[in-house]
Formats: structure tokens, sequence, C-alpha cells
């Protein structure tokens, strides 16, 4: 006899054996207070879903409303600095000099128009003419010129 076969088993190897469902599913048994316990969790579940959801925004709800109290809060807090500004006599006289150029009986204004200096004042420009004039050169190949030799130069040229 030989002793080649005699190591080997004839039963199918576990992860290649089929398992039958109805089989499994027979094999577990359930009491009637784990069916009850198991109804009530899914019963639960669908009754605190839509809750959750609905807690949820009202939560962001109520934090977008806190933050919009914040900002009107600050607003307040800015709007009550403004009034005692404007309690302020010495304030309201400057702002009726600013605004309004009000001066007291006796005083003279001054207006300044043209404050800049004369380097600062742009020169006066051509004065534009009601003709048609035709260029000489070709703007097309100008801008060909100018893109190509902006992309081929080594170092950036001053434009002065």
């Amino acid at each position: 006899m030989t002793t080649e076969g005699a190591g080997r088993s004839t039963a199918p190897a576990p992860s290649s054996r089929r398992v039958d469902v109805r089989d499994w599913v027979g094999g577990v048994r359930l009491s009637a207070f784990t069916g009850i316990m198991l109804g009530l969790v899914v019963l639960a579940a669908f009754v605190l879903v839509p809750s959750v959801g609905t807690y949820l925004d009202q939560r962001n709800q109520i934090a977008a409303l806190e933050r919009s109290v914040q900002v009107t809060k600050e607003e307040v807090v800015a709007l009550e600095a403004e009034r005692e500004r404007w309690a302020d006599p010495a304030y309201i006289t400057s702002q009726a000099r600013e605004r309004l150029y009000y001066v007291r009986p006796g005083e003279v204004v001054y207006l300044v128009d043209d404050d800049l200096p004369d380097s600062a004042i742009p020169p006066e420009q051509a004065a534009v003419s009601d003709e048609v004039q035709e260029t000489r050169n070709d703007w097309m190949s100008q801008l060909l010129r100018s893109v190509t030799g902006a992309g081929l130069a080594q170092t950036a040229s001053s434009g002065d």
C-alpha cells in the first residue's frame, strides 16, 4: 500500500463549504422577550431619528441667532458711543465746521480749492479732434512683436 493519500481528508475545506442561510436562520432561536426588546429598539429608532434631526436643526438656528444677537449688540455699543459723542458740544461744533462749513459770528472761513503742488497737477492734454485719424502702424504685428519680445527676453527691462 502507498501512503500518499493517507494524510488527506475527504471533507471539503471550510472556506469552500456552502452555508445554507435557511439552516443558519433556523438554528437561531429568539425568545419572546428578545423579540419584544428588538421591536422596541426598532420602534425607538423610528421615533427618535426625526427628533434628533429636528434637534440638530434647532441647534444650528440657535447658533445663527446667537451670532446675530452678538452682531446687533456690537452695533448698539457703536451707536451708543456715537450718541455720546454727539452729546459733546465741542464735537457738534467741529462737525458743523467740517460738514456744513458753519462758523461763529465774526470768524472768516477760507476754502482752498487747489491745494495740490504744481508738480502734482497733470499737464494739459491735447484737445480731442473731430476727425478720424488713421495710424500708419499695423497694431496686430506690433502686438505680436511685443508678446514674443516679452516671452523671449532674458531679463526684464524698465519702461523708462
